[in-house]
């Protein structure tokens, strides 16, 4: 029996369903809404189910049967996809979508570097990218909507592993105004009374968090950001001190005030900067010369303001600090 509907036909339901609205879908994959609208009348008319309902302000939202339809789909769209990289391995070329996840606090050092010249090298491949916190990219991993992500060695799951890129040690944020601003370097007892700005994402306030109780200390926390360059923002202005892994090139904070950043001498191991992705016997041939192409960025970039260093294995983690 001939198909009476297009891979692009359902593309477009899925983005309908995602977006809520025919107009705020056809804007994301550039088209028209009535083509978007007479892709899902097709689709109804086809299968002889409804999709969606109206909702006021000329919202849609998935029926229960529309909803079950979006999952089958999906995974149609992703079985459909998956043909690029057996095309790609037949013709041993670097090609297809590629859905790539990175750590907020160093996606805007990273990611436009990255794809641009991926991009250009690979003129192939599709590139899209997704900032989120580490949680958030394990999760997509699990659920197969990023192919790779660019993250720490923190909380890998059991069914992930991490080719891991460069070392990333701790330092402390200050203001050029600070009292230890002329210090080299400086140790958590002479933090712990000072009032600290905690950078607050998953995962990674704990390991902040370890810096001082991993020698009996709790630090003084006076404020928390999910947001690194608020937290640079914060300690530029005098309002505390910052600790982070993630070193930038400027020694400014967004608003324009000066930085300074000093090592942190601590026995906690620097943090590992590197790819997740899901366990796999085979790795297509795309996902091998992304990881390639990203170990040759950060050792060429020197990225974070810090040079790569020996990475130890991976596999060591912080669950026993905790």
């Amino acid at each position: 029996m001939p198909l009476r509907f297009t891979l692009r036909q359902l593309e477009y339901f899925v983005a309908v369903g995602e977006a809520g609205s025919l107009a705020k879908a056809a804007e994301q994959v550039n088209v028209s809404p009535p083509a978007i609208s007479a892709a899902v009348s097709h689709l109804e008319t086809e299968f002889g189910i409804q999709l969606f309902v109206r909702k006021h302000s000329h919202a849609l939202s998935l029926t229960a049967a529309g909803r079950v339809f979006a999952r089958e789909v999906a995974q149609l769209i992703a079985n459909a996809e998956a043909l690029h990289d057996v095309a790609a391995h037949l013709a041993h070329k670097v090609r297809g979508p590629l859905a790539v996840g990175c750590l907020l606090t160093f996606a805007p050092l990273v990611v436009p570097g990255v794809r641009a010249g991926f991009e250009e090298l690979y003129p192939d491949v599709r590139f899209r990218q997704f900032e989120r916190n580490h949680s958030q990219l394990m999760e997509m991993l699990q659920r197969g909507e990023i192919d790779i992500a660019l993250t720490y060695d923190l909380g890998l799951l059991q069914d992930i592993v991490f080719e891991p890129l460069m070392e990333l040690p701790p330092y402390v944020v200050l203001s050029p105004s600070h009292r230890l601003a002329a210090r080299e370097r400086i140790c958590p007892e002479e933090l712990v009374e000072e009032p600290l700005i905690l950078l607050d994402l998953p995962y990674s306030r704990e390991y902040f968090l370890s810096i001082f109780t991993n020698v009996g200390l709790r630090p003084n926390i006076v404020e928390r950001t999910t947001d690194i360059t608020v937290m640079r923002a914060m300690v530029a202005n005098g309002i505390g001190y910052g600790i982070a892994n993630i070193r930038p090139l400027t020694s400014h904070s967004a608003d324009g005030k000066a930085l300074v950043y000093k090592a942190l001498q601590t026995k906690t191991r620097p943090l590992v900067m590197g790819a997740a992705l899901p366990a796999a016997e085979h790795r297509t041939l795309t996902i091998r010369a992304l990881i390639d192409y990203c170990r040759k960025f950060v050792a060429e970039q020197e990225v974070f303001g810090t040079v790569l260093t020996d990475v130890p294995e991976a596999g060591s983690d912080l669950r026993a600090a905790f």
